[in-house]
């Protein structure tokens, strides 16, 4: 039984089709599929059954599944034991956000890290909170940036920062002069809001409905950037995070008044997940932002 073989077969497992989980391990369908079957020779059975173009565990392949996941696991912690016995900050960091906060506050952080630990090797993965989540439990991934809280009971919480959220409407609304907004103030208006599957989306809709707010949904994008631009064009009107604000020609934002109108983003780890050096020092690096500044002193939940 090859690591590469147990790799695989998760591979497979989580894609459901031999060929995407081929392309996700950036290797020829063929080959894949002749790995899991030596695989299932040497444990004499099937793991799959095979349907056309798609593929489902069988029973047995479901209770192997956590057990492969846990070997996978272990020989990454072998290696950033290795790594930290060595006592050199070298190896691989891989780090999760979600889209509503990836382009906004990792950029810095990560452009710094690399200037201060030039032999680690950072890979972000930007997906939704679920899919980082299910990295995370299969080892994929050793830390996400993520709005808390999150649903799982497996996973150390550690909140970063609080954000105020703010209105944004174009630059001729008839409220775009006020200081403060109240989202009542803005019920008539056409509202544009994030997609299903982005958590900043409850965010939106839990203010709202403090607010006893029914917003008017006219449009629904994956983007800030969507959002904003349709708000200049004076499509309507939205709500995002204070880090997505930026100088843009035709759009006012302004801070709710809800005191309670606010995300947590936080650093999500697994429980039982061992925490390399490399792991170690990015962590205090991000606690002290890009310049050296205390980012925040965040409360393990």
């Amino acid at each position: 039984m090859q690591i590469h073989q147990l790799r695989y077969f998760c591979a497979v497992a989580k894609m459901g089709s031999f060929t995407r989980a081929a392309q996700h391990e950036h290797l020829a369908q063929p080959s894949l599929s002749q790995q899991v079957r030596k695989l299932e020779d040497e444990l004499g059975t099937r793991l799959f059954d095979r349907l056309g173009r798609t593929v489902r565990l069988t029973r047995l392949g479901e209770a192997f599944l956590p057990r492969a996941e846990d070997i996978l696991r272990q020989v990454a912690s072998a290696k950033s034991e290795i790594h930290e016995m060595a006592g050199v900050e070298q190896g691989k960091l891989v780090i999760g956000a979600i889209p509503t906060i990836a382009p906004y506050f990792l950029a810095l952080r990560l452009a710094s890290f690399a200037k201060t630990f030039p032999h680690v090797q950072v890979e972000v993965v930007e997906e939704a909170t679920h899919e980082l989540l299910n990295r995370i439990h299969e080892g994929g991934a050793d830390l996400a940036i993520l709005a808390l809280p999150v649903p799982s009971n497996n996973c150390l919480c550690q909140e970063v920062f609080r954000e105020r959220l703010y209105a944004v409407v174009p630059h001729d609304h008839r409220l775009a002069s006020v200081t403060r907004l109240h989202l009542k103030q803005i019920e008539s208006d056409p509202f544009l809001l994030l997609k299903e599957g982005h958590c900043f989306r409850e965010n939106t809709l839990a203010a709202c409905r403090r607010a006893r707010l029914h917003p008017n949904v006219v449009f629904e994008s994956g983007q800030f950037a969507t959002i904003l631009a349709m708000v200049a064009a004076g499509t309507g009107v939205s709500v995002v995070p204070e880090m997505a604000i930026e100088r843009r020609e035709g759009c006012r934002f302004i801070p709710l008044a809800d005191e309670s109108a606010y995300r947590r983003v936080g650093i999500v780890e697994l429980k039982r997940h061992f925490r390399s050096r490399v792991h170690r020092v990015f962590l205090e690096h991000l606690r002290h932002g890009p310049h050296g500044a205390p980012l925040y002193k965040g409360k393990e939940v």
